[in-house]
Order: C-alpha cells, then structure tokens, then sequence
C-alpha cells in the first residue's frame, strides 16, 4: 500500500467527518487522488462510508475505519516507522562518511576552514541512545 493511502488511513482516524476536499488539502493531493484513495480503502474493506446531514452540505460523508482498516492501519505504521527510521539511519551514515571526508580535506590543507557553527553539523549520540545536542 502507498504512503498516501496509509496518511488518508490516518486522517480518517483522526477525524471522520473531514470531506475529501478537506483531505485533499491536508494530504497535498488533488481531490481527484483523494477519491480514488477513498474508493480503493473502501473497496479493501478498511474505510466504511456513511451519509450524514451537515449543515453545510446536504449529505455528506463520514468515513470510519472498519476493524480490518484498524489492522491495516497498525501495521502500515509499523512499516512506516521501521522504514523512517531506516531512511535515518542511512541518512546519519552518510552525513558522518561527508564529515570524515571533510576533515581528511582539512588534513590535506589546513587553510580549510570548520564548518559555519564551528563544529561537526551532527550531534553525537549519548551512552543511553539520545542524542547530546551541546545545546
């Protein structure tokens, strides 16, 4: 399942009531996505659709997770967060790789000067997995 059918899972969560052109601006896509979206959650059984009288809109629709869009939810963040996290981790190693890289520059000609904040841009990980931000 995409990014955004996992991000539309949770704003449904978080709020039923919002309409699709309501997702369609918290998400960033167009209201033509967002219906698709909506279509292919409520086809896979994870988002139960309801009208609804609305002051604003004759009917409306609420959407509700089903038991099964829970579940799928669940484990969609799960994923999501493993992935972010390995994503992070890549992320640290290259920036420690370009900070190594720039101090053998330094050794090779010290005319080079410290970074703009006068030291390595990333914080250093503490004994207990935090990182110490020396601020």
């Amino acid at each position: 399942m995409k990014e955004s059918h996992f991000k539309a899972l949770k704003a449904i969560a978080d709020d039923p009531t919002l309409t699709q052109r309501d997702l369609s601006r918290q998400l960033n896509l167009s209201l033509g996505k967002v219906n698709y979206i909506i279509n292919a959650l409520a086809e896979k059984g994870y988002v139960k659709m309801s009208r609804f009288k609305n002051s604003k809109n004759k009917l409306a629709y609420m959407y509700v997770l089903t038991p099964s869009g829970i579940k799928a939810k669940m484990e969609l963040t799960y994923q999501f967060i493993r992935r972010k996290s390995d994503e992070y981790r890549a992320l640290i190693r290259e920036i420690q790789e370009l900070q190594n890289d720039t101090r053998m520059f330094k050794n090779i000609n010290p005319d080079l000067t410290d970074s703009p904040h006068g030291r390595d841009v990333m914080p250093k990980d503490t004994e207990d997995g935090r990182q110490d931000t020396d601020e």
